[in-house]
């Protein structure tokens, strides 16, 4: 039986972009609304079939993953009776019984996590006509085990009461779907395997916050303070992701005028967006104040007043997720018609949107934009966790300047040596198709002709996707961070030669 969505009437304008990552709120990019929704009804009538603490799925419905006898599965896991998180597993199609588990987030906040299933790295693609799919035959599933999940609750699939408006709470939740998830008959089997958290965009956030409370909860169970299964975190990826605000948004001034690609202002608007930032009272300081201690109101006004004076004016008639093209840019392209016409055959109980803008009001209202994450990446990284952070050069929206910035300013266990070393070409199928850093565990890489959802893109005569999933099944597949071409191909072959004795 599907479920009705309640029609709210919203008391602000709301549109979202077209990689649906960050709405636009009135006119304003990344803009605040005027009322959050958490005190108002905004849930869905909860399904009669609701299963508090188990799954709900379907198995092997034949969309999307159509190599012979790999198995899929899609459906819900119930937190509450009235918090219910969708997900969509695909076993690896190489030794699925003995591959690694890797989750995947799409940011926003407030955007489905389908988004990186049909535009990026999924077993299917979704067409540029937007009518169906393609195998992908550079999917994130030919080497590990890709669970996609739509949360926060009220994204994507999920439903229920929107209650979740930071990214702490949302990794509560998160928690609570793997316990569910991996005490479950079909799934417990990945309990001890290596664990990974991929995720991009508003993932700068979710990234390091969903590790460090796995890493927390560990602990505390480690330490009798809690029950539930250890999640065996190995691997956290994040692509293109805010992590910290106050570092990360000069590289929106220096973007607009100098990228690889063509100045997107004029010098007049770069002027005025340095002197927003500048000035007293200005981005800077209202970052500053939300930093130190500043209330949530704080922290909301900093990112209303950072991103109608800075992020928005400064990507002028150019895609800010891939600024070669004006906007609009039509790729990647929609699947909103597509996702909905398999609905009921996934076992979806709700009408799939790209971006839920309650979840995102609700964000904003706490000021959860401009908190800083690095604290907690730094605290994944110095536990051992092996780290990559990449982005494309293509994308304004969560620019390569900031992200640098953002990584040159990290205090870890590999911080030093990490400044030391000298970017290098990171090689696909004998092309240069990016440049990259490594110390110890942790690496940094910025990949040429991507944008925001950089496994989207193909650069040269690479096919799409190729590169980044290189990248992955490098990262996945070694107990290193990412290394020399040389060392790749000899990684590839071991995998083959593992593949051939198992």
């Amino acid at each position: 039986m599907r479920v009705l969505l309640l029609v709210l009437a919203v008391a602000v304008s709301f549109s979202t972009a077209r990689a649906g990552q960050i709405p636009v709120v009135g006119s304003v990019l990344g803009g605040v609304p005027s009322t959050p929704y958490l005190s108002l009804p905004t849930r869905l009538e909860i399904a009669a079939s609701v299963n508090v603490g188990g799954l709900r799925i379907v198995e092997n419905s034949g969309i999307c993953e159509t190599t012979p006898g790999i198995y899929q599965a899609s459906g819900y896991a119930d937190l509450t009776s009235t918090k219910s998180l969708w997900f969509w597993y695909f076993a690896a199609r190489n030794n699925p019984d003995t591959a690694p588990l890797a989750l995947w987030f799409n940011g926003g906040p407030g955007s489905s996590s389908m988004i990186g299933l049909f535009q990026e790295h999924g077993p299917c693609r979704i067409t540029n006509d937007s009518s169906s799919v393609v195998n992908n035959t550079w999917s994130w599933n030919n080497q590990a085990n890709m669970l996609y999940i739509d949360q926060p609750v009220g994204v994507g699939f999920s439903y229920g009461n929107l209650t979740v408006s930071t990214s702490k709470q949302a990794a509560e939740d998160v928690w609570t779907f793997m316990q569910i998830f991996l005490k479950d008959s079909k799934f417990s089997n990945l309990q001890n395997r290596p664990l990974a958290i991929w995720t991009e965009s508003y993932g700068g956030h979710y990234g390091p916050a969903f590790a460090a409370y796995f890493l927390s909860q560990n602990s505390a169970i480690d330490a009798g303070k809690a029950s539930g299964i250890k999640l065996n975190l190995k691997v956290l990826g994040i692509g293109n992701g805010l992590t910290n605000p106050l570092v990360q948004y000069p590289g929106y001034i220096t973007y607009a005028g100098t990228n690889p690609y063509h100045p997107l202002v004029n010098s007049s608007i770069i002027e005025s967006a340095q002197m927003a930032w500048n000035q007293s009272g200005g981005c800077m300081d209202l970052i500053n104040t939300c930093y130190n201690g500043g209330s949530a109101s704080a922290c909301s006004r900093a990112q209303s007043f950072c991103n109608a004076r800075i992020l928005a004016p400064l990507h002028g008639n150019w895609d800010v997720y891939y600024v070669p093209t004006a906007i609009p840019d039509p790729y990647p392209p929609d699947f909103t018609k597509y996702i909905n016409s398999i609905a009921p055959t996934i076992g979806a109980n709700v009408t799939w949107q790209l971006t839920n803008v309650y979840v995102y009001s609700n964000f904003a209202a706490t000021g959860d934009w401009m908190s800083n994450s690095a604290p907690d990446l730094e605290t994944v990284i110095n536990a051992g966790v092996r780290t990559i952070i990449y982005d494309g050069d293509a994308d304004y929206i969560l620019n390569f300047y900031g992200v640098e910035a953002m990584v040159d300013n990290l205090t870890t266990t590999y911080s030093s040596s990490y400044r030391q070393q000298q970017f290098a070409p990171y090689t696909v199928d004998g092309q240069a198709a990016g440049l990259f850093k490594t110390a110890g565990q942790f690496s940094y890489i910025r990949f040429y002709g991507a944008g925001h959802e950089v496994p989207a893109y193909q650069y040269g005569t690479l096919q799409h996707g190729q590169a980044a999933v290189q990248m992955f099944t490098q990262f996945m597949m070694s107990n290193r961070a990412l290394v020399s071409t040389v060392d790749v191909r000899l990684l590839m072959m071991s995998i083959i030669v593992l593949s051939l004795s198992t």
